[in-house]
């Protein structure tokens, strides 16, 4: 590797904006401000919202005339 090219990588903390949860990561900026973290993420907390999912299941299934 060249020498004086790279940038300095050094120990972050990473802000969640929404939750205001802190972590320590590596970048090269010493503060990052995400606007959603896996602690509040509805992926990773498991509180999805499927109701929308629901009714257009429903919806095909009463069109096509499937029953369950």
């Amino acid at each position: 590797m060249k020498k004086g090219i790279h940038p300095d990588y050094k120990k972050s903390t990473i802000i969640c904006t929404t939750c205001g949860a802190e972590f320590e990561s590596g970048s090269i900026l010493s503060t990052v401000k995400v606007d959603t973290c896996s602690s509040c993420h509805p992926f990773f907390t498991g509180r999805q919202r499927f109701a929308q999912a629901a009714g257009r299941i429903d919806k095909f299934n009463q069109k096509y005339g499937i029953k369950e």
